[in-house]
């Protein structure tokens, strides 16, 4: 009996090491399960279809919660490339551009002052925002808002306490508001919450770039 017990072993480890192989391969095959999910709202306040192919769109200095502000200029930049890809319709000025055309003007204590009274209030002044249109040749300013970023990785699967199957995730909130520089308003808004996860046997983890690619995405989708 002693001599079977020790026979069966080994016929254990062998079966357990095949169903490890069998799950390695089958990841290998597919690269990696994704799951992404969100939550969008948006407020259609004013504007008709086709205005922004009409009169164009500038993105702005976008804001942030305190300790991701060097992610704003990041963030720009990744919404004006979903932007060009999925709506190439619009007429746009990247941030790049709408800074350059600032400065350019003279105008650069004037936008700073611009967002320190938004800072406090959540208002862009009208006179300000009509300036920056006419420098950059577009009606509508796009205004983005990173309010979080998260990233976490969690074990799922591990084989004599290595570690080879884990769930990597990222979450992000992005607001984008869509202000008229002729008259000051908000003509449209909208948030987007989204949920980027996958498991996979691999360290790399879950980007900054791939969850605010697919939450700009998602907005620029939705704009009238």
């Amino acid at each position: 009996m002693r001599y079977a017990s020790r026979l069966t072993r080994p016929l254990k480890l062998t079966r357990a090491l095949t169903l490890l192989l069998s799950v390695l391969a089958a990841l290998t095959l597919s690269g990696c399960l994704k799951q992404i999910d969100g939550t969008a709202q948006t407020h259609n306040v004013s504007l008709e279809a086709k205005q922004l192919e009409t009169y164009g769109l500038a993105v702005i200095t976008p804001t942030s919660v305190t300790g991701q502000e060097e992610d704003r200029q990041s963030v720009a930049l990744i919404f004006a490339l979903a932007l060009e890809k999925h709506r190439p319709d619009i007429p746009l000025s990247t941030l790049s551009e709408t800074i350059g055309h600032i400065n350019r003007n003279g105008m650069a204590t004037e936008y700073r002052s611009m967002f320190e009274e938004y800072h406090f209030t959540g208002i862009f002044k009208q006179d300000a925002l009509m300036k920056v249109g006419k420098m950059t040749g577009h009606r509508y300013l796009a205004q983005l808002k990173l309010a979080n970023f998260s990233q976490s990785s969690q074990s799922r699967l591990s084989f004599f306490g290595l570690r080879l199957f884990q769930t990597k995730s990222g979450n992000i909130r992005l607001f984008l508001s869509v202000w008229d520089s002729w008259d000051g308003s908000i003509v449209w808004e909208g948030m987007d919450e989204v949920n980027f996860a996958y498991d996979t046997f691999q360290e790399k983890p879950i980007t900054f770039r791939q969850v605010v690619r697919e939450a700009s995405t998602r907005l620029v989708s939705r704009l009238p």
